[in-house]
Parts: structure tokens; sequence; C-alpha cells
């Protein structure tokens, strides 16, 4: 069976691959070996993502990509990166004969890849990328029908962004989680200095963060050194519970 004769490929769950992944690395793998199942004519691919504006290889499956990817990276130009910043595919269909990006097709040629197909993802935002399949023979993709693989690269858009989200809430939980039990170890620690100087809450943090300016130690850790003096040891993480 040709390529042209195959089957359309099945429209790819990427909503599947984002819930059955723990982390947005872990999805971004996934996402490249579902594109290799949906090219079989490829040999690698590489998912590449715009990061502190820096392009970025996240992803990868098969050998080839990697280093084609960083490639491009080291020139500033080339298919994955014509794909990220103009939101276009770009389809190569033999390197021996491509006269775009300078030095790169020969590269590429040398290092075995004959052709390339770059589809970007999430175009013109802030996590902009492309996905990158390479092939060991010439006009790869020709005749082939990619509309599953550009389905994919078009979902994987909102679910990139999904994962960034879930990435910073999780992010933020743990933020939140550490200030938390920060407030608790210094609740205590004021709470010590209110029986000893009988004071007001307001003055005995006042007490202790000059003592931990004039120490020069964080104000966590000087309540944590306080309420180890006193009993011992110090406080237990499972322990601490936020002042209601």
């Amino acid at each position: 069976m040709t390529m042209t004769d195959r089957p359309v490929p099945a429209a790819p769950d990427v909503t599947a691959l984002l819930l059955n992944t723990d982390t947005l690395n872990g999805f971004l793998q996934a996402l490249a070996h579902r594109a290799l199942d949906l090219a079989p004519t490829a040999d690698g691919c590489g998912v590449t993502l715009e990061r502190q504006g820096r392009p970025v290889t996240v992803s990868s499956a098969g050998a080839s990509a990697t280093k084609l990817d960083e490639a491009q990276y080291g020139q500033d130009d080339g298919p994955c990166l014509e794909a990220m910043r103009t939101g276009l595919t770009i389809d190569v269909p033999d390197t021996l004969s491509e006269s775009r990006w300078g030095n790169y097709p020969a590269y590429a040629a040398a290092c075995g890849a004959r052709s390339s197909l770059s589809l970007p993802i999430a175009p013109y935002s802030d996590t902009a990328g492309a996905l990158n399949l390479y092939a060991p023979v010439p006009h790869a993709f020709a005749g082939a029908d990619v509309t599953a693989l550009r389905l994919l690269a078009a979902q994987a858009t909102g679910a990139i962004e999904l994962a960034h989200r879930i990435a910073d809430a999780q992010e933020f939980a743990a933020d939140l989680q550490t200030a938390l039990k920060s407030r608790a170890v210094i609740d205590q620690a004021m709470g010590v200095i209110m029986g000893q100087q009988r004071c007001t809450p307001e003055k005995a943090f006042q007490v202790l963060r000059t003592a931990s300016q004039h120490r020069n130690v964080k104000l966590r850790d000087l309540c944590a050194e306080l309420i180890a003096s006193i009993t011992g040891q110090p406080p237990a993480e499972d322990e601490l519970h936020p002042r209601r």
C-alpha cells in the first residue's frame, strides 16, 4: 500500500495525551512519539518551543531530531524556525536540492536527513513553536495526507497553553504551601515572644524582624531556631498549621 493509498489516520486525541501525563515535558514527549506514529517514513521528531526569547528542543523522538533542530538554532535560520515564526507549514522535499537557509540543508543531508516537515504550534503567541519531522529519504512527505499531523499540531496549541496554566497553578500551590508553613513557624515564634515579654503580636513580630535583620538571617529560619532552642527539636513540617 502506498502513502496515498493509506486510509486517513484517526484524529489524534491530544487531550488524552495531556491527561495521561503528569508534566508538561511528559506531554511534549508523548506528542513527539505520536507524531512519529502518524508519519511512518520519518525517523525523528522534535518539538521546538520558544522560551525566554530563544528556541529550545523541549522533547524529541528518534535519533535525528535534536542535532538537526540545534543546527538551525545555531545559525538562527532553518525550516523549524521559519514554521515557528511565520505560522506556516514548511516542507523540505530534498535537502540535497534545497537552496534556502544557508549551510543547513547540506548539514542535514550529511546527517542522513533527506526531507523534513515542520508544522507551527501556537503561532504568534508567547508559547510559539514547531513540530519538526525528519526522514532519511527524499520526498518522504510528498503526496502524503498530513491532515492528522496538522490536526495534532493545531490541537497541541491549546493543550500546551493549558499545560502551562496547570504548571503555573501547581507552582503557585507549592509557593502557597511554603508560605503557609513559614507563617506557621513565625506564629509559633511570636507566641514564644509574647509569653516571654508580655507584649502584643505586633510587638512580638517587630522583635523577631529586628533580630532577623541584625543577624542577617531569614525570618523563618530565625523563628525555627527559636522554637528548636525551647523544644529541643526543629518544628515538624507535617505538624504546622497556619493561624486561623
